[in-house]
């Protein structure tokens, strides 16, 4: 029987693994990827390294563990912002993450992130959802997406953790469909960490979105997601179908869609990141539900064992699981000082 200790394992070492999968060919068309790697594409690690997507994530979790409000959330993604302009730590950091030294590399950072964050002054308070909210309110970008798994690592329920990520989405992204995306992949990846299989996860989570205001946009991707695999054998020319992944509502679907297609974690993660859009993204997304689903052991063992953040990632993994079963984060050993 998986544990959830292993399944939120699996969700941020998968996440990880999708990340530098993908992140080689983030910018390469489907023929060029096919041109380098073969037929079949990229098949393995052509790398370890991880991106914003992982980075990020990992601050959401100390967001969460310092405080798990919108304000400590903000403080934690000015964090990343910092490591995005420091080349390493210069002095004794506030609290455990920021002193590890592979979260400062900058490695295609999002736009939207990184001016949203770059405009906090201008930020009061969440729009209520369906309205556009208060920063970059034409942005729907996937930055929200691929950052929000922790939400769903906490055992809050599947409707806190959606509408807590949707609020924290809002910090760098206000329009409703980018953020509205995020509550639903957060409230998706609790269902699937609570054991859930995949296709009534998902299923549920279409239902539990679309009873949102101005969640069309997202609810049609991922209708299509579903559609598409339900067509027959996965494939780089259906992830196309349902979308390239730059916005958020298409980077779940493709992760969505690659889930279902794929016949195990492997075949998963693989069709995510093979295709000519935001590979790195849509393999994080998929590698965070395909870990949630399949725990940590069902994971390719050659990838989550080499990737860039090991040791880091499993240790905010055994702390999300730790408050998710009542610990205090007081007690994790000083890693996670509170934040007022």
């Amino acid at each position: 029987m998986t544990t959830y200790q292993d399944r939120v394992r699996g969700a941020l070492l998968g996440g990880a693994v999708g990340d530098a999968l993908g992140w080689p060919v983030e910018f390469e068309r489907l023929d060029r990827i096919r041109d380098r790697f073969g037929p079949a594409g990229v098949t393995g690690l052509n790398g370890t390294d991880v991106t914003d997507d992982t980075q990020m994530t990992l601050f959401t979790a100390e967001g969460l563990l310092r405080g798990g409000h919108p304000a400590a959330l903000k403080q934690a993604y000015q964090r990343w912002l910092l490591t995005q302009r420091l080349s390493g730590p210069e002095r004794e950091p506030d609290g455990w993450l920021l002193g590890h030294s592979f979260l400062y590399a900058s490695r295609a950072p999002g736009n939207a992130c990184l001016s949203g964050l770059s405009g906090w002054p201008r930020y009061e308070k969440a729009a209520p959802l369906g309205e556009v909210g208060p920063i970059n309110g034409n942005s729907k970008g996937c930055g929200t997406v691929m950052r929000s798994a922790p939400f769903g690592l906490l055992r809050l329920g599947v409707a806190d953790a959606f509408e807590l990520a949707a609020e924290c989405a809002q910090l760098t992204h206000g329009h409703p469909t980018g953020y509205l995306a995020a509550g639903a992949f957060a409230a998706l990846v609790e269902r699937l960490a609570g054991g859930a299989a995949p296709r009534d996860a998902v299923a549920d989570t279409i239902e539990q979105t679309a009873g949102r205001p101005a969640a069309g946009e997202c609810v049609e991707a991922l209708r299509r997601a579903v559609r598409i695999a339900d067509e027959g054998p996965g494939s780089a020319e259906a992830v196309e179908r349902v979308g390239l992944g730059w916005i958020a509502e298409e980077c779940l679907a493709i992760a969505v869609y690659a889930l279902l297609a794929g016949a195990d974690a492997r075949e998963a993660l693989l069709l995510s990141v093979n295709h000519s859009g935001d590979s790195d993204s849509t393999g994080a997304v998929c590698g965070n539900l395909a870990g949630a689903a399949y725990g940590l052991a069902g994971l390719p063992a050659e990838w989550t064992d080499a990737v860039e953040g090991r040791a880091t990632l499993l240790q905010v993994a055994d702390d999300l699981a730790a408050v998710a079963g009542g610990t205090d984060p007081a007690e994790l050993g000083g890693r996670y000082p509170a934040w007022a």
